[in-house]
């Protein structure tokens, strides 16, 4: 089985009033295509550094991080908006959608942008939201669906550019306990669907039980549990 994600060696060290914090240290992680992983552990241990360092959003002080073809600590701006656009499927906390624009153009957005046509891009995005139960609510405005609804929409949008790989960071960490296990049901089934692979950070052990691997950070590496 091809490894999606391969890193060796990761730190990250942030400078702070001339002090150093080093948050990951000496990381390994190797990712089977198709596999869902899940990282636990405490705030502050370097969950979310890791996600976004994979995703691009945050850079490594050392290491090698490759994701499919993409040698990531190397990128330039272009190659890594290219990266996220081609290879990314995003799911946050937060679901970042855009309050003036429909379930339906937040969706469909990004395909469009990435050079489909409307017509196509708003196909796609239809049979999405139809996949997490939103066929009725898809001209709402993010203000009129619920907390559940709005992440199911970042479900959607997160699958919309057929990604190799989609990351979710505490994509329940918003939510009350009902409507947690519905999404993160809804997403482990979305990512089955579609044949991604996942890598997701929770503080829910409810979660955590759900996925292929399990890991924890202890002092900047990863451990399996």
């Amino acid at each position: 089985m091809n490894n999606i994600i391969t890193i060796e060696k990761l730190e990250k060290t942030y400078i702070s009033k001339g002090e150093n914090l080093t948050i990951l240290k000496d990381l390994d992680l190797t990712v089977p295509q198709g596999k869902k992983i899940i990282i636990v552990g405490e705030s502050g241990s370097g969950k979310s550094t890791l996600l976004n360092i994979i995703a691009g959003i945050d850079t490594a002080t050392s290491g090698k991080v490759v994701a499919g073809k993409w040698d990531i600590i190397n990128l330039k701006e272009k190659e890594l908006t290219e990266y996220r656009a081609d290879f990314l499927g995003l799911v946050f906390q937060f679901h970042h959608l855009l309050k003036d624009f429909t379930a339906l153009e937040n969706v469909f957005l990004p395909a469009y942008m990435k050079g489909s046509s409307k017509k196509e891009a708003i196909e796609k995005a239809k049979v999405l939201l139809e996949d997490v139960g939103l066929s009725d609510r898809m001209n709402h405005l993010p203000n009129e669906l619920s907390g559940g609804e709005r992440q199911r929409v970042a479900v959607a949008r997160s699958l919309i550019n057929d990604p190799q790989l989609i990351l979710a960071d505490e994509p329940t960490g918003n939510l009350d306990p009902a409507n947690a296990t519905v999404i993160s049901d809804l997403l482990f089934s979305m990512v089955e669907k579609h044949n991604k692979t996942l890598i997701l950070v929770t503080h829910d052990q409810k979660i955590a039980q759900k996925g292929d691997f399990c890991y924890s950070i202890k002092d900047g590496q990863l451990v399996e549990v």
